[in-house]
C-alpha cells in the first residue's frame, strides 16, 4: 500500500481590517485554499517568466546564422 504524505508550512499574511470584516461575511469560503491557489498561480507565472528569459538569453548566445529548417533538411537528406 502506498501512502502519500503532504508536508505543509504555515504562512501568516496581513490584510486590512475592512477586508477581514468583508471576508468574515463569507464564512463558507476556504480562505486558506484561496490564498494557496493565488500563491501557486503567482509562483507558476514567475517560473514561466524566468524560463522565457532564459530561453531569450540562450537565443542571443546562439549562432544567428543557424537555420532550423535547413538543419532539418540536412538530417532528412543524410537519412536517404
Amino acid at each position: 500500500m502506498c501512502v502519500q504524505v503532504m508536508c505543509t508550512s504555515n504562512v501568516t499574511i496581513r490584510v486590512p481590517e475592512d477586508l477581514k470584516r468583508r471576508m468574515e461575511e463569507h464564512r463558507g469560503v476556504n480562505w486558506s485554499e484561496v490564498a494557496r491557489r493565488a500563491f501557486e498561480d503567482t509562483v507558476q507565472r514567475q517560473e514561466m517568466r524566468q524560463a522565457a528569459e532564459e530561453i531569450r538569453e540562450l537565443r542571443k548566445r546562439s549562432s544567428p546564422e543557424w537555420d532550423g529548417a535547413a538543419e532539418i533538411r540536412r538530417w532528412r537528406d543524410a537519412a536517404r
